[in-house]
This record gives C-alpha cells, sequence and structure tokens, in this order.
C-alpha cells in the first residue's frame, strides 16, 4: 500500500504564496497520477490540479496561479500556490493512483489533509 504525507499548509495573507508538498511511501510498482484536490466547509471536495505521464491538468479556478510538479525519484508531488484568494481556502488533500508489482489493478491512496487560509 502507498501512504501519503502532506506539509507546507499555513496561513497565508490574500495574493500570498505556499507550498505543498506530497511525499509517497510504502509498498507500490509504480505511481500513476498525483493530484492535489480540495474540501471547503460546505463544500464537496474539489480537484485542484492533477498530474500524469508529464501532463498537468488544472482547475479553471486556480489556472495561472497555482503550479503542479512531481519528483518522480522522490516519489513526490508539489503544488505552488500564487496569488492566493481568501476562496482558496480549503483543507487540500493529496491523491495517487497507484499499481502494487506485477499487479494490474490501479489502487487509489488519499493523504490526511494540510488546512490552508488565507486570510488578512
Amino acid at each position: 500500500q502507498v501512504q501519503l504525507v502532506e506539509s507546507g499548509g499555513g496561513l497565508v495573507q490574500p495574493g500570498g504564496s505556499l507550498r505543498l508538498s506530497c511525499s509517497a511511501s510504502g509498498s507500490f510498482g509504480y505511481i500513476d497520477t498525483m493530484a492535489w484536490h480540495r474540501q471547503a466547509p460546505g463544500n464537496q471536495r474539489e480537484l485542484v490540479a492533477s498530474t500524469r505521464a508529464g501532463n498537468s491538468v488544472y482547475a479553471g479556478s486556480v489556472k495561472g496561479r497555482f503550479t503542479i510538479s512531481r519528483d518522480n525519484a522522490k516519489n513526490t508531488v508539489y503544488l505552488q500556490m500564487n496569488g492566493l484568494k481568501p476562496e482558496d481556502t480549503a483543507v487540500y488533500f493529496c491523491y495517487a493512483t497507484y499499481r502494487m508489482p506485477g499487479g494490474l489493478k490501479l489502487n487509489v491512496a488519499w493523504g490526511q489533509g494540510t488546512q490552508v487560509t488565507v486570510s488578512s
């Protein structure tokens, strides 16, 4: 199984920046997609950005402000968040899909989440 551990959340003023990190550990053969989702109070969890095979996808609300990157050697995904707005306030969750050695099934893992609060 894969365990995902996030770090880098916190309190930041509007217009500020934060960088989230998520490292995968455990027993696995190959990590396919890595992504960030977020959930604000009273809202459904939504995709923020994902990366797979060198391609990245962003939610419209963060495009141009957030950048997802990945270090495959470290099994780590990052989310650089610039120009933060109060509406970006949420718990950010790391997400990954992976296969076990020799396996065909695509498994899913979630991190515990890290709080990002944008407020003056």
